[in-house]
C-alpha cells in the first residue's frame, strides 16, 4: 500500500482525492505533513500532494507511481520510495512555508544527494493555481487534453523498427489496455509469449507442412505479445526487478529455440535435411551481432569529446525521413527478422529459412559493424575507466588468459590497436588449424587452443581505452562459439551438432545475463562464477581436449555434460541475482533493434 499526504483538503469539485486513490494511495489530509509522514510505517511509498494540485491523472500517475525511482516529483506532487524516506523527513523539518510544499521538498532532496525522476509530461497538465481564476483556467487546459489517449500513444517506445511501428503497435497497444483494465501484468504476457514461442518450436519440430504454417503463425502472435508486454508496462508502470529480466532473456530464448524446433522439424521432414550446422551458425551469428552492439555502446557511453564525421553524416541521413526507415530496416532488427523467419517458415523449409537469415544478418552485420568501426577510427574521444573495465567484463576471461595477462601481457607493450590486434591473432591461431588445416580433433588443436588462451590474455592485458578495443569481446565471441560449430561438424558424431547447438545456447546465456547487469549498473557477474565456467579460453580448451580424446558418441556425450554443467551453474547463479532485491529494474525503452 502507498499513502498520500495531502497538504490540505482540496476545494469543491475537486477529484483529486479520488484520482490519488484510483492510483493506489491511501488518501491522508493533514495540514501538518511531517506529522502525517511519521505516521506511515517505513516500508511504504509516501506522496506529497499540494491540495491545490490540478492535471491530468496520468500525469500524477507518471510522477508518483513508477519504481524504478528513489523519488519522483511534478509540479505540486512529490513521491519517495521507502529508501528515501529519511531524506524527505529531514527536507520536512527544514522546510519554510512556501507556494507549494512538494516543489519545496524536491529541492532539497536533490540538495540532499537523492535523485529525483522528473517525468517528461509532454501535453499533460499539472499545475498548482494561485486563485480561482487561474484554477478556471488550468481546468479548462486539462479537460483540453484527453490523457487516455496520450497514456495509449506514450506506452509505444518512441524509436522502434518500421515492423513493429506500422504492423504491430497499431493494435497492440489496444491488447495492452486490455490486459491493464483486466489485471494481468507485463510478465504474465511475457510468459504467454514464451510459451507461445516454445509451441511454436513444436510445431515446426513435426516437419509437416501444417506444423511450419501453424509455427509461422504463432511465431508471429508471440511476437504481438512481446510487444505488448513492454507496451503493458509502459501504460500501467508496472517495472520490476524480474520483469527487467525476463523481458532481457526471454527474446533470445525464444528465437533460439525457434531455431532448434526448426533444425528438428528439417531433420524429421520428408527430406531428412540436416540443418543443424545452419541453425548453429544463425545463433551465433545473432550473437555475436548483439555482442557488437553491447560492446560499442559500453565503449561510448561516456566517452568524452564524443564526436567523428561519420556521426554527424548518420545524423543529416536521419533528417530525412525515409532515410531513417531504410536504416532501421536493413539492420533487421527484432520484429523484421521474426516476420521474415515466420513467413518463411510456413511457405518454404527450414534450409531456406537459415540460408536468407544468414544471408541477410550477415550483411546487416556487415553494414553496423563497419559504420562503427569508421565512426571509433573518426571519433576523438577518451574513453573512461568504466568502458574500460565494462568491455573487460564482457571479454569473459578465466584464469588462464588473466595468468597469461599478468605475465606475458605485462611485457608487452599497449598501443592503441595492439588489443584487437591480440584478440584477432589469437582468433586466426585457434580457428585456422582446425578449419582451414582440418586439424581438429587432434592434439594440435589443444595445443592451439593453449595459443589462443595466451593471445587472448595479451590481449586484454592492459585497459581497453583504444578506438578499436570494444572489437575484444565480440572477437573472443565468434572465436569460441566458432571452435564448437566447427568441431561438432568435423567430427561426424551423431548428435553432435544438436549438443554443440546446447553448449553454445547455454555460454551465450552467460555472456548476455553478463551485458544486462552491466547495463543495469551492478557489474559483470562475480569472478566465481567465471572462474567456474573456465572463461571463454577455457572453454576452447576444453572442447579441443574433448575432441582430441573422444571420437563419435563419446564426444557428443562430452559436449553435453559441458552444455549441462554449464547451464546449471549460469541458470542457478543468474536467477538468484535476478530474485534478489539489489537486481536493478532496467527495462530496454531504447528501441534499438534488437
Amino acid at each position: 500500500m502507498s499513502t498520500a499526504i495531502l497538504t490540505g483538503p482540496p476545494p469543491a469539485g475537486s477529484s483529486l482525492e479520488e484520482d490519488l486513490r484510483s492510483l493506489g494511495f491511501d488518501v491522508r489530509v493533514s495540514a501538518d505533513a511531517a506529522g502525517a509522514l511519521a505516521a506511515v510505517p517505513a516500508s511504504e511509498r509516501v506522496a506529497v500532494v499540494d491540495h491545490r494540485f490540478v492535471g491530468h491523472v496520468h500525469a500524477l500517475r507518471l510522477a508518483l507511481t513508477d519504481p524504478r525511482f528513489p523519488a519522483g516529483a511534478t509540479e505540486g506532487a512529490l513521491t519517495v520510495q521507502p529508501e528515501a524516506r529519511a531524506s524527505l523527513t529531514h527536507a520536512l523539518a527544514a522546510a519554510d512555508d512556501g507556494e507549494s510544499l512538494p516543489g519545496l521538498l524536491a529541492a532539497r532532496l536533490e540538495a540532499d544527494g537523492v535523485a529525483v525522476h522528473r517525468p517528461d509530461l509532454g501535453v499533460l497538465v499539472a499545475a498548482v493555481p494561485d486563485g480561482d481564476e487561474a484554477r478556471a483556467k488550468t481546468l479548462a487546459e486539462t479537460a483540453a487534453v484527453d490523457d487516455e489517449a496520450v497514456r495509449l500513444r506514450s506506452a509505444v517506445k518512441s524509436r522502434d523498427g518500421f515492423f513493429t511501428t506500422f504492423c504491430i503497435s497499431p493494435y497492440s497497444r489496444y491488447l495492452a489496455r486490455w490486459c491493464a483494465r483486466r489485471g494481468l501484468t507485463p510478465n504474465q504476457v511475457t510468459t504467454a509469449s514464451l510459451l507461445t514461442a516454445l509451441i511454436a518450436a513444436g510445431a515446426a519440430a513435426t516437419g509437416t507442412r501444417g506444423g511450419f504454417v501453424a509455427a509461422g503463425v504463432l511465431l508471429l502472435f508471440s511476437f504481438v505479445l512481446d510487444c505488448t508486454d513492454g507496451q503493458l508496462a509502459r501504460y500501467s508502470l508496472q517495472y520490476s526487478t524480474l520483469g527487467a529480466w525476463l523481458d532481457a532473456t526471454f527474446d533470445r530464448a525464444k528465437e533460439y529455440a525457434f531455431y532448434a524446433g526448426l533444425a528438428l522439424g528439417a531433420s524429421r521432414g520428408g527430406g531428412h535435411d540436416d540443418v543443424w550446422a545452419l541453425a548453429l551458425g544463425a545463433m551465433i551469428l545473432m550473437t555475436c551481432r548483439h555482442v557488437v552492439d553491447f560492446a560499442f555502446n559500453e565503449a561510448n557511453h561516456d566517452a568524452t569529446a564524443n564526436t567523428s564525421p561519420t556521426a554527424a553524416l548518420s545524423g543529416r541521413l536521419d533528417s530525412v525521413g525515409w532515410t531513417v526507415w531504410v536504416r532501421r530496416m536493413i539492420v533487421l532488427p527484432i520484429g523484421e527478422r521474426w516476420a521474415l523467419i515466420a513467413v518463411l517458415t510456413a511457405l518454404t523449409t527450414p534450409r531456406t529459412v537459415f540460408s536468407v537469415l544468414l544471408i541477410g544478418c550477415a550483411f546487416a552485420a556487415c553494414y553496423t559493424t563497419a559504420g562503427r568501426v569508421l565512426r571509433s577510427l573518426t571519433r576523438k574521444a577518451e574513453r573512461t575507466d568504466r568502458a574500460a573495465q565494462a568491455l573487460a567484463d564482457l571479454a569473459d576471461s578465466g584464469p588462464v588468459a588473466r595468468a597469461a595477462a599478468a605475465t606475458l601481457g605485462s611485457t608487452v607493450p599497449g598501443r592503441a590497436y595492439s588489443a584487437p590486434f591480440w584478440a584477432a591473432l589469437a582468433a586466426a591461431s585457434l580457428l585456422l588449424g582446425p578449419l582451414v588445416a582440418g586439424s581438429g580433433g587432434t592434439w594440435r588443436a589443444v595445443l592451439q587452443a593453449a595459443v589462443y588462451a595466451i593471445l587472448a590474455g595479451v590481449a586484454v592485458a592492459q585497459p581497453l581505452k583504444g578506438p578499436l578495443d570494444w572489437l575484444v569481446p565480440p572477437v573472443f565471441r565468434g572465436a569460441e562459439y566458432g571452435i564448437v560449430l566447427g568441431l561438432a561438424a568435423q567430427s561426424g558424431a551423431p548428435g553432435a551438432l544438436p549438443a554443440a547447438f546446447g553448449l553454445v545456447a547455454a555460454v551465450a546465456y552467460h555472456h548476455y545475463d553478463t551485458v544486462y547487469r552491466i547495463r543495469g549498473g551492478t557489474g559483470a557477474p562475480p569472478h566465481w562464477l567465471v572462474r567456474a565456467i573456465g572463461g571463454h579460453e577455457g572453454r576452447v580448451l576444453a572442447v579441443t581436449t574433448a575432441a582430441a580424446l573422444w571420437h563419435g558418441r563419446g564426444f557428443t556425450i562430452a559436449l553435453t555434460v559441458l552444455a549441462a554443467a554449464i547451464a546449471l551453474v549460469v541458470l542457478s547463479e543468474s536467477i538468484r541475482f535476478w530474485v534478489s532485491s539489489g537486481a536493478p529494474a532496467v527495462h530496454d525503452e531504447t528501441g534499438e533493434p534488437a
